[in-house]
This record gives structure tokens, sequence and C-alpha cells, in this order.
């Protein structure tokens, strides 16, 4: 059970109510991870922006986005988070096959050089918080500054993400199968 209520919209503040909507009207649910923020409107609405804006704005693959977060859940044991990627990375072309191997990349010989680059870097930055100069300068060399950077907030943010679901023990909505 969460540790704090699910707020619902009309139990909302008007910032987060019209967040809901926006995300309702994108065919969207709005997930209890956006319901446990709105006790905080505004840091709320922003962190989520940065959420959408990972998801959505950025130059890198969105396969390679989602092994990283797919990565990130499965270390950080954030269940929510694994889970409401799981559904995620298949509709941008993860395999079944990738997601169970993310678990133990290492010794899965399903992925390319490229994503393992990204899940060594994913690894080296969620463990670490600096990456080594050696794992950075591959990721670098492979996709250039932007990428490089794009993937650092990507790992950083759905860092802080797996660290706000676990603290405040968001559970999965109902109907979600639990991934693993």
């Amino acid at each position: 059970m969460a540790r704090i209520p699910l707020l619902e919209k009309d139990q909302a503040d008007p910032i987060m109510q019209e967040l809901y909507e926006r995300t309702e009207k994108g065919g969207f649910p709005v997930l209890n991870l956006f319901k446990a923020v709105a006790h905080s409107p505004k840091m709320g609405r922003d962190f989520l922006r940065l959420g959408t804006a990972i998801l959505t704005k950025g130059d890198l693959d969105p396969i390679l986005r989602e092994l990283a977060i797919l990565r990130i859940g499965y270390v950080n044991k954030a269940h929510y988070e694994f889970t409401q990627h799981v559904r995620i990375g298949k509709k941008v072309g993860v395999s079944d096959e990738q997601i169970q191997a993310v678990k133990d990349w290492k010794n899965a010989a399903i992925f390319t050089e490229e994503e393992k680059a990204v899940l060594d870097y994913t690894d080296d930055v969620n463990l670490n918080i600096r990456a080594s100069e050696e794992k950075f300068q591959k990721i670098k060399d492979l996709f250039g500054d932007r990428v490089a950077v794009e993937l650092t907030l990507t790992i950083a943010y759905y860092g802080a993400v797996s660290r706000i679901l676990e603290s405040l023990a968001i559970e999965l909505e109902p109907g979600v199968a639990r991934e693993d």
C-alpha cells in the first residue's frame, strides 16, 4: 500500500488536474506515479514534464532508451518502473527476449555492441553515480555529445523515479500484472 494517498483528479490541485486531463485526452491512463507526485503540484508537474521530454523529444534511440530504463528498474528493484517500461519497450521494438536478458545482460548474446555499451554505462551511472572515463568515452564515441547527455539524463531521471516509487511504496494500477 502506498505510504501517501494517491490523489484522484478531483482531489488534486488545478495544476495537476490539467495534467491529468491532458494525459486522459491523449488516450493514456493517469498513472499512480502521477497521483503520488500530485501532492507537490508545481514540482510534480515539472518532474513529469521532464519524463515526457525524455520519452518523446530526444535523439536517443527508443530501444536503447528503454533498455536503459528496464535495466534501472530491475537493478533498483523498482517493479512498478520495470513493469511499466516492459509495455513501452515492446511498443518501440524491444523484444521479449531482450526484456528478460536485460536482467543478466553481461551473459546474454542477444545484444549488439551499442546495446551492451548502453547497458554497461547505465549500470555504471546508476550504481556509481559518476561513470568511468572509459565507459563515458565509449558512449560519446558511439553516439556523440547530444545522445551521451540524453542517455545520462535518462539514467538519472529513471534512477530518481525508482527511488520515488520505492520510497513512497507506489503500487501498480489495478489490473496491471507485475512483470519480473
